[in-house]
């Protein structure tokens, strides 16, 4: 099993599954926002070592933002990036997991198993298991809370595709070749 590891308020996770992929391209949340490049990571409430290393990165953050920006209280409603697939979720994927939204304005490098560059956009999708390199920060604007942002993926294996997204070979039967259609195309292209 791969283990996740921590420096700070950086945290390796180790296999997660990914949801809501905008790796290659940034993508605008709504309307008002810039686009950027991120991702949903589900971290699976079963591997608690990695649960609560990312609990304690998360918490780093907000203890930093409490001594350096918030004058030594935590906001009324400020918000934390960590939340409970099976009291927040909007899909049946998040359902016994954790999930971080992660974002960044540059985009990640996405690298398979042996760390070679992947450039293929259909190679890493949702549903796929990957790690990836976050890091947990205190914003001070309007809205205050801890964020986290995207830094790497590695793609780890393949997994069945979130979003009812499914492969033409598992949609579709294999065919005979038969150029029968080709002689329905030839009549009505002569008349």
């Amino acid at each position: 099993m791969l283990k996740a590891r921590r420096n700070g308020t950086k945290v390796i996770t180790g296999e997660v599954r990914l949801s809501y992929p905008a790796l290659f391209e940034p993508k605008a949340m709504d309307d008002q926002s810039k686009p950027k490049y991120g991702a949903v990571l589900l971290i699976p409430k079963e591997d608690t070592e990695q649960v609560e290393i990312i609990k304690a990165a998360v918490e780093e953050a907000k203890q930093n933002g409490i001594t350096k920006l918030f004058g030594g209280k935590w906001p009324k409603g400020a918000l934390v990036q960590w939340h409970d697939g099976d009291e927040e979720a909007d899909d049946d994927a998040k359902a016994g997991h954790y999930y971080i939204n992660c974002y960044s304005t540059t985009a990640p490098q996405i690298v398979d198993r042996r760390k070679q560059p992947i450039t293929d956009p259909l190679a890493v999708y949702a549903g796929c298991y990957v790690r990836a390199s976050i890091n947990f920060y205190v914003y001070p604007g309007g809205k205050k809370g801890v964020a986290c942002g995207l830094n790497n993926v590695q793609f780890v294996r393949d997994g069945e595709p979130l979003a009812g997204k499914t492969s033409a070979q598992n949609d579709f039967d294999e065919l005979e070749d038969d150029n029968s259609y080709l002689e329905d195309v030839d009549a009505d292209f002569m008349d």
